[in-house]
């Protein structure tokens, strides 16, 4: 019987992991469970022998998969990278191993030229590449082991010499790419150079020095995560070279700690990074991270599992489950239409690589996943895979697959008629990832993804002039998806390009020109060692005040009832300018706007609401504040239509732009806008609101057509222009003004007559607080009330009392005679909260355990033990 998810993560926190691993060395292959892998080629044998054989083959396939015609554009893409490295090692200077990456001083040139020599060797011992010369010859193989031999003795050998720059290329790029060579090439090192392998290890442990004596170190903030994972793979492998049991099985004991769930009450090792109950990912110890390290995680994990099918070393079948869960809780509610969402991505948002081929990644995971898993998990991961294929504007390509064994597994199953494409993700969903201040809602023709942050969870991530403008990506900047447009044209890097930081849809920003890290100090970090606080290119304190800040306030959460959701977020300064007292004079901080926030999250309708909004006074001195509603980009020559209606009632001008026209647009009172790209059949809705006792503010509409170089937002990227219109509506407030109340709607795919259909008081949307105390909505057409408290004390609204900061949905059927109640406590710090829902004494019909249902003067009263809940959504249904 299959062991539960619940029950291996327990076995793996609390009893060890002998559930596992198992406790003798590993059995013959022939006696260990049969492996799912086809023809790996790794025949009889050890279990050593069969790691590494099954090693072999999933770098470069079988004579079996690489017979098959689907893995041909796989193997010409690999032998011709190998001849081109060939031409330039050919064409080497005195210092150099290839041509133009001259070594001694730079890491990443050596990252660099290790990585070309594995992609030679790996084409030297391909399957089905022609024999008899370059790059499948035994010469070609004799200068790889040469070269190692060269570069071990002259740039890698010394270890006084060594390991300056970027410490991953030390710890983990080189040694991915020795590893690999040596277990490709291991004959040759043999007949070559007999104790080249044992020299490498011994190097490859000397430079693991975030590690502890040559090995692992749980309690290193550099071995954790998807870093983890890298570093024992490499080190399972050197093991099975070497023969060593004892090495191979402690570095999967150190690699099984990722597939835990993180207790953020009882962390093992003080380690916050990997996977949340809840489906989180965090990498950095604050980066939501899901669609890149989070990824790599993932085809990591993967991989393990295919080298270890069938060796004895481990019962993969138990933690077959756990990924499985990675995928459905995890990554399909961040991909949409084959899209990684930008709000899991970190500094990677600036690459120019697409949100597609991120999810081309998770497809290369899954389909080899799906090999392992039972009967109803492997159909629905094959679904899943014919699904992103179906989805995407930009398919997955199989020949970028590592594994010529994946390509084949690929093709069968887009060839197999009986696996039906279906997305892991229901029509609709609302994902409250509250451990990484992440919010996700679906619906069949849109996806729309929230990015937050707390004392918890970074603002942003930059690093190594990667992410140059991004302080506030996490101050509540969200990314609308239509269904059926290519992401491509409306976000990804040119988005960022585009759109200024100031002016991400979603954000509340102090208008004023903040400086990129380089342009501030010269270099890609704050460079400052004899400083109390060590600032150096990797010390924590370049982490908590450069790299990656968090927030200064709790209150970041939501709940979910059913498919529907409710986010808040108090926007706090970043940690940086809060402790600015105890940081250098010449480190430059920056205070925020405030605002207090929430999103209430519904079938039609996305609605915002923000109270406080303004600039606390520095000195007397206020600053301009704009509130964006939203940001949208579309290509030069999109014809783009935009409409409106103003609040006392007439047409709001329409605007038309298809050839770079000027900017265009204004600022009036509005009761809807509409943004409609009639060249791609995209169209977004804008409906504001007012608030109680508030009033309607006026609306900045415009339209431009902006061209700037993708380095504006990673030094990296190559000098490729981008020309896109960018449309934007914001409020705008002047300097030293009284902070205000805003709300509004977005629609999507709202034709004009739906937006007139709302009339002038909302139509079914009503909003019945907007505080910074209180903020609600009701939707009379879906019977919903969905409430956040931000103060303590009472607040009451709509016949519900909450006490105390919560975040809560309330759905009455209709005729009133059921009530179900979700509710979150959105600062993870309260042991319980308490709600009153007047009118009659209603009974428990169904409820989550930790909620007690009582009866009070007035109503239904509701106890709700948050304990150590972490966000979690509590419901019950009353009747």
């Amino acid at each position: 019987m299959e062991i539960t998810r619940r029950h291996v993560l327990s076995l793996l926190s609390a009893a060890g992991l002998a559930a596992v691993i198992p406790a003798a060395e590993a059995s013959a292959a022939s006696g260990a469970p049969p492996g799912r892998l086809r023809d790996t080629g790794a025949g009889t044998g050890t279990g050593v022998e069969r790691l590494l054989g099954n090693a072999r083959a999933v770098l470069a396939g079988t004579a079996e998969s690489n017979s098959r015609p689907e893995t041909a554009a796989k193997l010409a893409a690999v032998a011709r990278t190998a001849r081109d490295h060939l031409a330039d090692m050919a064409a080497a200077r005195e210092n150099e191993i290839f041509r133009g990456l001259p070594l001694g001083t730079s890491d990443a040139n050596l990252n660099t030229t290790f990585r070309r020599l594995y992609e030679i060797a790996l084409a030297s011992r391909t399957p089905g590449l022609p024999p008899g010369g370059p790059p499948n010859d035994p010469a070609t193989r004799r200068r790889v082991v040469d070269g190692l031999v060269r570069l071990h003795e002259r740039y890698y050998g010394d270890q006084s010499q060594g390991y300056y720059g970027n410490w991953h290329h030390w710890e983990i790029g080189i040694s991915t790419s020795v590893t690999a060579t040596l277990l490709l090439l291991a004959a040759e090192a043999a007949d070559q150079q007999p104790e080249l392998t044992r020299r490498y290890v011994a190097s490859m442990d000397a430079y693991l020095r975030n590690g502890k004596d040559g090995d692992v170190d749980l309690d290193s903030r550099f071995h954790t995560g998807a870093n983890l994972a890298d570093i024992t793979t490499n080190r399972i492998l050197q093991g099975a070279l070497l023969d060593d049991g004892a090495r191979i099985r402690k570095a999967l004991e150190d690699q099984l700690t990722v597939y835990a769930t993180i207790d953020p009450y009882q962390l093992r090792h003080g380690v916050t990074d990997g996977h949340y109950a809840d489906g989180s990912f965090i990498q950095h110890a604050s980066v939501a991270y899901t669609g890149s390290y989070g990824k790599g995680l993932l085809a990591r994990a993967v991989q393990v599992l295919k080298f270890l099918d069938g060796t004895g070393y481990a019962d993969t079948g138990a933690l077959v489950p756990v990924v499985h869960r990675w995928v459905t809780d995890g990554f399909a509610p961040v991909i949409f239409e084959g899209w990684m969402m930008e709000i899991v991505k970190g500094r990677a948002v600036s690459r120019t690589g697409s949100g597609y081929a991120d999810s081309a990644a998770v497809a290369e995971a899954v389909t080899d996943l799906s090999a392992y898993a039972d009967d109803e998990r492997a159909a629905a991961l094959k679904s899943y895979v014919k699904h992103l294929d179906a989805a995407s504007a930009a398919p997955p390509d199989p020949a970028r697959f590592a594994s010529p064994l994946t390509v084949v597994r690929h093709a069968e199953i887009m060839a197999d008629g009986s696996v039906p494409a279906a997305d892991l993700n229901p029509a609709a969903r609302c994902t409250a990832f509250n451990a990484m201040d992440r919010t996700v809602h679906r619906r069949p023709g849109h996806a729309f993804a929230l990015a937050r942050s707390s004392e918890r969870i970074s603002k942003y991530e930059y690093m190594n002039g990667e992410n140059l403008l991004p302080w506030f990506q996490g101050d509540g900047a969200y990314y609308l998806y239509l269904a059926g447009e290519d992401q491509r044209q409306a976000f990804g890097v040119d988005y960022f390009t585009a759109v200024p930081p100031y002016g991400l849809a979603g954000v509340t920003a102090p208008e004023e020109r903040r400086k990129t890290i380089p342009e501030l100090y010269g270099k890609p970090y704050y460079d400052n060692p004899d400083h109390p606080l060590h600032f150096t290119a990797s010390s924590e304190s370049q982490n908590t005040y450069v790299y990656f800040p968090r927030g200064t306030d709790r209150h970041s959460g939501g709940a979910v009832l059913d498919a529907y959701g409710a986010a808040a977020m108090v926007q706090s300064d970043d940690v940086a300018y809060a402790e600015r007292d105890r940081l250098p004079e010449d480190f430059a901080v920056y205070r925020n706007a405030t605002a207090t926030k929430s999103w209430f999250l519904l079938d039609e309708e996305i609605v915002v609401l923000a109270a406080g909004v303004g600039d606390r006074s520095g000195e007397g001195r206020g600053r301009p504040v704009t509130t964006t509603v939203d940001a949208r980009t579309a290509g030069p020559d999109d014809r783009l239509l935009i409409s409106g209606e103003r609040h006392g009632g007439g047409a709001w001008p329409r605007g038309e732009a298809a050839d770079g026209d000027a900017p265009r647009g204004g600022t009036e009172r509005l009761r809807w806008l509409r943004y409609a790209n009639e060249s791609r059949g995209t169209a977004v809705g804008y409906l504001f609101l007012g608030s109680p006792g508030a009033d309607r503010h006026p609306v900045t509409v415009g339209l431009e057509t902006v061209t700037r170089s993708r380095r504006v937002v990673r030094t990296a990227n190559p000098d490729t222009t981008v020309t896109r219109q960018v449309f934007h509506t914001a409020f705008r407030q002047d300097a030293s003004t009284e902070p205000r109340s805003l709300a509004y709607a977005l629609v999507p795919h709202a034709t004009e007559r739906a937006l007139r259909g709302y009339g002038a008081d909302g139509g079914p949307l009503s909003v019945l607080a907007n505080t910074t105390r209180l903020q609600a909505v009701r939707h009379t057409g879906l019977d919903l009330l969905a409430v956040n408290s931000f103060a303590r004390g009472r607040q009451t609204v709509a016949g519900l009392r909450v006490d105390g900061p919560a975040s809560v949905l309330v759905h009455r059927e209709r005729g009133g005679r059921r009530v179900t109640v979700a509710v979150s406590d959105p600062t993870m710090r309260r042991d319980r909260l308490t709600l009153l829902v007047r009118g009659r004494r209603l009974r428990p019909v169904s409820s989550d355990p930790g909620i007690r249902v009582g009866h009070t003067a007035g109503g239904t009263l509701l106890r709700v033990r948050t304990h150590h809940a972490y966000g979690r959504t509590f419901t019950v249904t009353l009747r």
